[in-house]
């Protein structure tokens, strides 16, 4: 953005934000994600389950943004809003964490998809392709430091390009779809008890929230909005968009192949079912896509986890340093610190043996923290009736609803996810509190409350539950 902080971005760009922060790696590995998890059916019981919770989430965050104009820095500012510093503090850890490892996904993905040519990159987590992940992150780094506001035009265009071969492969396998292959696939296996589906269904959780993660986009730089209410559409028809384009991207290729089939696709596994119906040129038209797709989403990503960092350092819950801005208004130490984390996760994906997979599954683990404290804030909100002092009260009862569906979705998530993750992701917020603890002291304030001891010495806790598992072998990364 301009250092003036210019109120220039129109509804449509911030739903390029949305879209383009949430179309990325995710939809590119649906076909085999699913296909080695679940049939048809179990793929509808779960977006059926994601999209209606995300879609609550969505609508919590388009009624935040009308009702608390003020809180201008997204995601986090809610959480802090409604319980506390270290909570907001969390919730913007969280976010910052999960949006790094989604970064690392992307590259992991770009070089695994050129590990089908080039063998020296594997799975996308060698040395080989370390190296060149690297060269390309900081390539972007230095383009952002530039001018964020160069940069989010850049990803608007990216965003109308990577649509384009998602939608070719949507049209090739509505043509090709084959009704009685469906159908043979449709249960997922030869059970068809509602105890079978529900395992399956579960399987695929944590891989629905990682492909809407971005959802919070256009909220996150609602500061820059040319009009407020522009935050709340562009989350809304971003989100109904990408909702659409993953079902048929997850259903279709059930009418082409052969569940087996699509569970053992290399990823990204579009570009294998589409060399099954059309050819070879199938799976590099889609693996071009996937590139350009997957360094657009790691752009917006980028913008994104950068634009939190220095928020909540202007919301005094990190350190002032982080709040720097270069010349061309960029918030140039949180990106430094940023990339310098999507640096470390890539180098320690060399040690992963299912690289894509701990990754996805850690971003979506990380990002369910904030969107469940910005659900619960909304649903504190809409109970206390603040704010709806002149508003009829079905929309109150509304709002409400759609507030209690999305902290119990995410909730729901959390637990289906598996408490693994919820002690990984511990090992990650604890040793990060001393960001907290900085700026608390920087600032000459008390850093903890009571409840607030409570809650650190329970993420110390488990943070040792987790890296006793991890050194037992309990989990394996």
């Amino acid at each position: 953005m301009t250092p003036n902080r210019e109120r220039n971005l129109n509804r449509t760009t911030m739903m390029g934000m949305v879209v383009g922060s949430m179309v990325g790696a995710g939809i590119f590995s649906l076909p085999a994600t699913f296909g080695a998890a679940t049939g048809p059916f179990g793929a509808l019981v779960a977006w059926t389950i994601a999209g209606t919770g995300m879609l609550m989430l969505a609508f919590v965050f388009q009624f935040l943004a009308m009702r608390k104009p003020d809180l201008d820095a997204g995601i986090f500012t809610y959480a802090r809003e409604g319980f506390g510093n270290y909570v907001g503090f969390l919730a913007a850890i969280g976010f910052w964490t999960g949006g790094c490892l989604g970064s690392t996904t992307y590259f992991v993905l770009i070089k695994s998809t050129l590990g089908a040519a080039i063998p020296a990159f594997g799975q996308g987590n060698t040395i080989p392709a370390v190296a060149v992940s690297s060269l390309v992150l900081w390539t972007i780094h230095f383009m952002i430091l530039r001018g964020v506001k160069e940069a989010a035009v850049i990803n608007r265009l990216v965003t109308l390009a990577k649509v384009i071969p998602i939608l070719t492969f949507i049209i090739i396998l509505t043509v090709a779809f084959q009704k009685d292959l469906f159908a043979a696939n449709f249960w997922g296996g030869e059970q068809r008890d509602l105890g079978h589906v529900t395992a399956q269904v579960r399987r695929t959780m944590l891989v629905t929230v990682f492909v809407f993660i971005g959802v919070e986009g256009a909220s996150v730089f609602s500061r820059y909005a040319r009009n407020r209410s522009d935050v709340g559409w562009a989350t809304v028809m971003g989100f109904l968009g990408v909702l659409c384009l993953m079902v048929l991207v997850t259903l279709l290729p059930y009418g082409v192949m052969m569940r087996p089939e699509l569970a053992g696709l290399r990823q990204p596994s579009m570009a294998g079912v589409l060399a099954a119906v059309v050819g070879t040129w199938g799976a590099v038209f889609i693996s071009v896509g996937l590139i350009v797709s997957v360094l657009g989403a790691y752009l917006a990503w980028t913008l994104l986890c950068a634009e939190a960092l220095y928020s909540a350092s202007r919301y005094e819950l990190v350190p002032r340093v982080f709040s720097h801005e270069n010349k061309n208004g960029v918030p140039s130490t949180a990106l430094w610190l940023t990339n310098g984390l999507v640096q470390t996760f890539l180098v320690l994906t060399i040690f992963a043996e299912y690289a894509f997979e701990l990754t996805l599954e850690m971003t979506s683990a990380m990002t369910l923290i904030p969107y469940l404290l910005v659900a619960a804030y909304g649903l504190k909100l809409t109970l206390s009736g603040e704010s709806y002092s002149h508003d009829p009260p079905r929309l109150r009862q509304r709002e409400t609803v759609f507030a209690a569906i999305g902290t119990l979705y995410a909730i729901f998530m959390i637990m289906a996810g598996g408490l693994e993750y919820v002690m990984l992701a511990c090992i990650l917020l604890a040793p990060a509190t001393l960001l907290f603890v900085y700026a608390r002291r920087e600032r000459y304030e008390t850093t903890f409350t009571v409840p607030e001891v409570l809650l650190f010495g329970a993420i110390a806790l488990g943070a040792l539950a987790g890296i006793y598992s991890l050194a037992t072998g309990t989990t394996v990364l």
